[in-house]
């Protein structure tokens, strides 16, 4: 079958991944597939010559992180760029965020989730259909191991969604079958419906302890907006006793006089401010009216999106025109 022409390229360059639009319910179209929203850490790969090298979604080598996973990856004999997603497994085989870091020290239920090839011995294929490229990383991923093949199914969005849920998984990815890989972009190509809501923030300072807690109370959140931080809420719970330590070191060392908020928010003078550089992720019930989230529970530390990048998510009603059809 002819194949329209593939541009070739440096694959020692960085790409940078596509990302995809969030709405605000699932839905069926054949002209469709949907895959598992896996709740990991984005990793685009390099393959070639008996070795792999990892990058995160900001373009920061972390091969020497994942070491299993590089080494499974390095068997591919193609030089090849995937993308996919960094994983930690539960004991019900579902992906959890907050059991990264401690999978990383250890290796224990770390995978891999490819679910996209963006060069090919030189290839740029980009511009080829999704489910070829699909295809063809099927054909070249190693059988068995840690390195997993990122399944679809066709049409049947609202099925895969509810299936999820049921799992409690974090929710779905909707993209077009015959769609482009376009690098660095949230394009309408690619749609994610999640199970429930969940955001980055960053933090930026922390309260005092109370009771018996140590080390400090709860974490203060902000989102950028209109070039400024905007508070965004207090989170306060999600933590275990080793979070609370690592944590409050690292925040120890970005302390500050002054807050980054634009605006005054309640008790300033029991906070500590800190400067805006980490970034978490967050999970809550709702969006108020001041565009702050209501209960926010602590997830985990993002090291792979930086802090002037974070801003809220609000899920969008697409009609089928917006989709694309």
């Amino acid at each position: 079958m002819k194949r329209r022409a593939a541009r070739r390229a440096d694959q020692g360059r960085t790409v940078r991944p596509m990302l995809a639009t969030l709405i605000d319910a699932p839905f069926d179209d054949v002209a469709w597939v949907f895959e598992t929203k896996w709740d990991g850490f984005r990793v685009i790969a390099r393959t070639g010559g008996g070795v792999a090298l990892l990058f995160s979604r900001n373009g920061k080598r972390v091969t020497g992180d994942y070491p299993r996973i590089a080494a499974a990856l390095g068997k591919i004999r193609q030089r090849a760029v995937l993308d996919g997603e960094l994983v930690a497994l539960d004991k019900r085989g579902r992906s959890r965020f907050q059991l990264l870091q401690q999978a990383r020290l250890t290796g224990a239920g770390l995978r891999y989730y490819a679910f996209d090839l963006l060069f090919l011995n030189g290839r740029d294929l980009r511009r080829w259909p999704l489910v070829e490229r699909k295809s063809l990383l099927k054909r070249i991923l190693p059988k068995g191991g840690p390195i997993r093949f990122s399944r679809h199914i066709k049409k049947s969005g609202i099925r895969l969604f509810r299936a999820a849920r049921r799992r409690g998984l974090e929710g779905v990815v909707a993209k077009r079958e015959q769609g482009r890989y376009v690098s660095g972009r949230r394009t309408r190509e690619w749609l994610k419906i999640k199970t429930g809501l969940r955001q980055e923030a960053v933090i930026v300072g922390f309260t005092r302890p109370r009771r018996t807690r140590k080390h400090f109370g709860a974490l203060v959140l902000a989102l950028r907006s209109r070039n400024a931080w905007q508070y965004a809420g207090h989170t306060g719970t999600g933590f275990d006793a080793a979070t609370l330590k690592a944590l409050h070191r690292r925040l120890q060392a970005l302390t500050t006089q002054r807050g980054p908020l634009r605006e005054k928010i309640a008790n300033e003078q029991s906070i500590s401010w800190v400067r805006p550089k980490l970034v978490c992720e967050v999970k809550f019930t709702e969006w108020t009216d001041e565009g702050r989230m209501r209960h926010p529970v602590f997830v985990g530390l993002r090291s792979d999106k930086p802090a002037r990048q974070v801003v809220a998510e609000h899920g969008r009603r697409l009609s089928l025109r917006a989709r694309g059809r």
